[in-house]
């Protein structure tokens, strides 16, 4: 197998970390959703803990095509690109949080919204820095090196976390050292608040473990490239995931699966998780073909404009949130109220309100799709 061969079901995960991205991130309000669909409260895991992880796991199997592809470039050039896309990248998630960067004062002008009160880190802040991070191992370290180190960044962090914070509960969320390093660097405003205090779960410190998802994720896609789609690769990265996956499990009775910490055994689990993922989808739509109705087609357009989808969704939702419909109600809610939740009480009104919502942004894909326009982040 020639590296750099295309694999469709490469793309199909991509997409549907895309697909199930939105879902959980706008569903529809007046009701819970569906448990699978809600984050785990602190320790624990639930199907939507493996989403944003996924999707650096799938930034990684996209750079074992792009580095390929820089392998006759000099070390300054490839440093170049990698610092203008996790400028890029970083900068789009920033001004995502500012959005709509004005808003209507206590006067009744627009006046430009306070940067004092932005967001610094998030979702695509993370993606940034996983990028920088592993691209520049990747190019200027060997196999072995990326591997030991992926493993320091895992062991450093646990004890980091485990001897630098709270001494009576170093995991908590006010009481572990990653806390205590982002009140200290960002400030309290520059935090996320959905926690119910000044808590980022896209903070400084723990992306030094989610480093790791890209670095997993680039293997597992140079792997496939150079070992072809066979059942023995598939068997290998079966046994390779199973095994992360143990030592996730193990490794959880003394440093807790959380998403929200990102702790090092969180890495493991949805690692594991993917790569036991991606050798099933290699299985079914390489080997076996099973692609009746082209229902892959389905996931390739959200993973051909990935970040453009993901950015487009957020900026819509929060648009929504910003017109107000009267009595104190904003259009997501309106809609939801008056629709959704009439058709179909409860959490399904929930769930078709995010599921509607997402087909909306995946019209916009696949209107760009059938133009030809891939919108490269």
């Amino acid at each position: 197998m020639t590296a750099g061969t295309r694999f469709v079901s490469l793309d199909v995960f991509r997409g549907m970390t895309i697909f199930l991205m939105i879902i959980v991130n706008t569903p529809g309000t007046g009701a819970t959703p569906f448990a699978p669909l809600l984050h785990a409260n602190w320790h624990g895991f639930t199907p939507t803990d493996l989403v944003f992880p996924s999707f650096l796991f799938a930034v990684g199997n996209a750079m074992s095509f792009t580095m390929v592809k820089n392998n006759h470039l000099n070390n300054s050039k490839v440093l170049f690109r990698i610092l203008k896309r996790t400028a890029l990248i970083f900068l789009l998630g920033f001004l995502m949080y500012w959005f709509p960067f004005f808003e209507v004062n206590s006067s009744g002008n627009l006046s430009l919204t306070p940067f004092n009160n932005t967001r610094v880190m998030g979702v695509l802040q993370r993606i940034a820095l996983c990028y920088f991070f592993a691209s520049i191992m990747i190019r200027f370290l060997s196999t072995r090196m990326v591997i030991v180190l992926s493993a320091i960044l895992l062991i450093t962090y646990w004890l980091i976390l485990l001897f630098f914070g709270n001494p009576l509960s170093p995991f908590s969320m006010e009481g572990n050292t990653g806390q205590f390093l982002d009140l200290f660097v960002l400030g309290s405003n520059h935090l996320y608040h959905g926690e119910g205090i000044a808590f980022d779960p896209e903070g400084i410190l723990s992306t030094l473990p989610a480093i790791v998802n890209v670095t997993i994720g680039y293997y597992a896609g140079l792997y496939l490239q150079h070992k072809g789609k066979g059942y023995e690769t598939l068997t290998k990265l079966l046994l390779v995931g199973s095994l992360l996956i143990f030592i996730a499990l193990c490794w959880n009775m003394v440093f807790p699966i959380n998403k929200k910490l990102w702790t090092s055994s969180f890495v493991l689990l949805t690692s594991g998780l993917d790569l036991i993922l991606i050798s099933a989808l290699v299985f079914f739509v390489e080997i076996k073909a099973w692609n009746k109705w082209n229902w892959t087609y389905f996931f390739t357009v959200f993973g051909k404009n990935p970040l453009f989808i993901y950015l487009l969704s957020e900026l819509l939702i929060i648009i929504l949130y910003r017109i107000h419909t009267g009595g104190g109600t904003n259009s997501v809610e309106w809609i939801n109220t008056n629709f959704f939740q009439k058709i179909a009480p409860g959490s399904f009104g929930s769930l078709f309100f995010a599921l509607s919502f997402m087909m909306v942004c995946w019209l916009v894909g696949f209107i760009l799709d059938k133009k030809q326009i891939y919108i490269k982040v």
